[in-house]
């Protein structure tokens, strides 16, 4: 045989590899049929000025109803409760910095459709495996580590301190609420720009519902994030999360995969959000929330000044959460390997900046409230404070005086002396 044709053999069994798997993990023709599964037909296509590819796609052909669950699901087009507007503070939301979506500057998505961020093959290509693509990564607990919960304005289940068991390659710093029944739960989330180390690591600012055993949990999530794995790049981008078993096998990011259904043709789940804050300069926010309708069982989301987003079909798709949620978390999450060890990631939370930095400084949660089933937004009645990589990042609930509501603060920016 000659050179040249061992070259050729050598390529074609090379190509043949390839054409089997991408990046040494995904198969490209199961490339071609995951995109063909999730970015379904436009009736309008959007440029966005940031890169992103906006599908108007028609409401009752979008991915939610590619689960087999919702295959007959009625879409209910706006949540039939209303909430009762308790007077919780003194800080009017209208003399707040508010953020929108990026690409909205570069058209609207017309009324019967919703719109979607188009999955690119790229972004596939990135997923450690297409049937894991869009999912945060398995929670493994360490049995043998727990994080107690600190007392700081409010007593926490009358002042007894709870352990939590801590999660593996994850490192949070939250505000904590439970031992009741919750159908809702909102914050104003100051929205920042953190760094991001490595590729393969995200953070967010979110809020958290949830329900079920501690290794089997069911989860409501919404916030921001900047998350390169997922994204491509470094955006801050607003984000929806379900998982119904601890994130093994079920739920994802935004509509990376059927169940959420998206109602509003105006908000565009993963898509950047902006301006973000600066240190010492103007702070911005986005107003979240999730709440259950008493009537359907589906859990609606809610951007800015009670805008539906869409809902997740918790009588569907959920166990607990078809009832209430008995656990609701507000903070900062990091993902990556190399949290809690040495040396430490440099993958900042919130603002970068410790929560002793307060406003300004450090990333903050107003309005942490919660709902039960007197319908109406409140304060909880007992919360507590939780850091389990305290060196790295912290959790502050800050009350400036008497008769003022506490301001959650939260983040910082990973290694550092404190934190090798």
């Amino acid at each position: 045989m000659t050179k040249l044709n061992i070259f050729r053999l050598f390529l074609i069994l090379v190509l043949s590899y390839l054409s089997d798997r991408a990046n040494g993990r995904v198969n490209f023709k199961g490339v071609d049929e995951k995109l063909k599964q999730l970015n379904k037909p436009a009736v309008k296509t959007i440029q966005s000025e940031d890169g992103d590819i906006i599908d108007c796609v028609d409401i009752y052909k979008q991915p939610a109803f590619d689960h087999p669950a919702l295959k007959n699901h009625v879409i209910q087009m706006k949540p039939s409760f209303k909430l009762k507007e308790e007077k919780l503070g003194t800080t009017s939301l209208s003399s707040k910095l508010v953020v929108s979506q990026t690409w909205q500057k570069s058209g609207s998505c017309p009324d019967g459709t919703v719109p979607i961020r188009r999955i690119q093959r790229n972004d596939l290509l990135r997923a450690k495996s297409i049937g894991r693509f869009g999912r945060k990564p398995e929670e493994i607990v360490s049995i043998s580590n727990t994080t107690n919960l600190k007392d700081d304005l409010y007593p926490f289940n009358n002042k007894t301190q709870v352990a939590l068991p801590t999660i593996v390659n994850r490192s949070a710093a939250n505000l904590v609420t439970l031992g009741y029944n919750y159908i809702g739960a909102k914050g104003d989330i100051n929205v920042w720009n953190p760094n991001v180390a490595a590729d393969y690591e995200f953070t967010t600012a979110q809020i958290w519902l949830k329900a079920g055993p501690g290794d089997n949990f069911e989860s409501l999530e919404t916030g921001w994030t900047v998350n390169p794995h997922l994204y491509g790049d470094r955006r801050t981008r607003l984000f929806a999360y379900w998982t119904k078993d601890s994130y093994k096998s079920t739920g994802c990011f935004d509509l990376t995969c059927s169940g959420f259904v998206h109602t509003n043709p105006q908000v565009a789940l993963g898509a950047a959000i902006e301006p973000v804050s600066s240190e010492f300069g103007k702070q911005y926010h986005v107003t979240l929330g999730v709440y259950m309708d008493p009537q359907t069982s589906n859990w609606w989301l809610k951007f800015g000044a009670n805008v539906p987003i869409g809902y997740w079909p918790a009588g569907s798709l959920m166990f607990y959460l078809k009832h209430s949620s008995t656990l609701v978390e507000w903070g900062g999450q990091v993902y990556s390997t190399n949290v809690k060890k040495t040396p430490h990631t440099k993958t900042a939370m919130g603002s970068g900046q410790f929560a002793s930095g307060l406003y300004g400084n450090a990333c903050f949660i107003q309005n942490p409230n919660i709902v039960d089933f007197s319908m109406a937004l409140k304060c909880p009645e007992w919360v507590g404070t939780w850091a389990d990589d305290y060196y790295c990042y912290t959790a502050y609930n800050y009350q400036k005086g008497y008769g003022t509501l506490p301001v959650f603060y939260f983040g910082g920016p990973g290694q550092n002396r404190n934190c090798p």
